[in-house]
């Protein structure tokens, strides 16, 4: 092989061999001290701004837990408001660090976009909601129905795969906008309004004039994982966030509370002195702080405490599959160990 062919491919087995950069984006939000969070423009329960402009819901407070755990404060993160349409390119441009917008998991999203998702924050389901005077007890009774829908998310795919796979036919009422698609429906300008069941009982409870006239049918037609999201190739970044939220989860299991927090890490309890940071330094394997774990449920709360200040509370939404898997849900942490 000549000289130059040689000293070329040592240079490409080289570059093959020599790990990627690692942890960019952990890398950039601590120089920038600010956690960069995409979020829904506005679905009360999972992500609004309140009347002072302070956004609240549970994917809002992932965003916080996860500013709490990289940067050591809750109120270190800047929140981008993103339609359907917006949130994936922003993640991949780069002006977001973090997808925190109600986003289903989907083998589409992580292999073909390449997206690495969190610990699945809220087990969902596609559903409907109908007037009450148009007296549909079941799915099954809209054929032929007007369907309003958001464009560009897996609703819209689901539900004509629904409706094709029951032979029954249906008039999509197609919208980009949150706030138009909410409007349409409420001034029937379509039968129907289908999106997953939890941000149908937020829209019903916070944007109806009189929510006990619509009812949300018993069908849910689809299974939708809802779960933050960053690149996949980033590798570091999305382990500090993936155990950042789990730390959520775990501290539910074990009874662990912003209220008792404190207590708890100094109790003497091995298992909780290694992930509130007493007795080891599990953040050193995440470039995160020793008490990382610690100040995300100091400050935002364990799962729990989101859920019911965001949804169970304002909304009524019973904890069903996203109750702990000690108490019949999913909800299932990961070790923090």
């Amino acid at each position: 092989m000549p000289m130059f062919r040689f000293a070329v491919a040592v240079l490409v087995l080289a570059a093959a061999a020599a790990p990627a950069p690692a942890g960019e984006t952990l890398a950039a939000v601590l120089a920038r001290g600010s956690l960069r969070c995409g979020v829904n423009v506005s679905v009360p329960g999972f992500s609004s701004p309140d009347s002072q402009g302070r956004w609240t819901g549970l994917d809002a407070d992932i965003c916080r837990a996860v500013a709490a755990a990289v940067l050591g404060s809750a109120d270190k993160v800047e929140f981008v408001p993103l339609n359907a349409q917006q949130r994936f390119t922003a993640l991949q441009s780069g002006e977001i660090d973090l997808l925190s917008r109600n986003t289903t998991w989907t083998l589409g999203r992580a292999a073909g976009l390449k997206l690495r998702f969190g610990p699945v924050v809220f087990y969902d389901g596609q559903g409907f909601m109908v007037a009450k005077t148009l007296g549909v007890k079941s799915a099954t009774e809209l054929d032929g129905a007007s369907v309003c829908v958001q464009s560009g998310t897996s609703t819209e795919q689901s539900v004509a795969d629904w409706f094709r796979a029951r032979h029954m036919s249906f008039k999509p009422v197609v919208m980009d906008n949150f706030d138009e698609l909410n409007r349409a429906f409420f001034a029937h300008r379509c039968d129907v309004y289908t999106t997953d069941r939890s941000g149908l009982a937020s829209i019903r409870a916070t944007m109806a004039g009189s929510p006990e006239d619509y009812a949300i049918l018993p069908e849910a037609i689809s299974k939708e994982p809802l779960a933050p999201a960053v690149l996949q190739k980033d590798a570091e970044w999305a382990e500090a966030v993936f155990w950042s939220v789990s730390a959520l989860i775990e501290a539910e299991e074990r009874g662990v509370s912003s209220q008792n927090v404190r207590a708890m890490r100094d109790s003497g309890d091995p298992a909780l002195g290694r992930m509130l940071g007493a007795s080891s330094d599990l953040g050193d394997a995440l470039g995160l702080r020793a008490d990382w774990a610690y100040q995300a449920i100091l400050q935002v709360g364990n799962y729990g405490e989101i859920y019911e200040r965001n949804l169970g509370a304002p909304l009524g939404l019973a904890r069903g599959p996203n109750a702990l898997w000690t108490q019949g849900g999913l909800l299932y942490a990961m070790p923090v160990r």
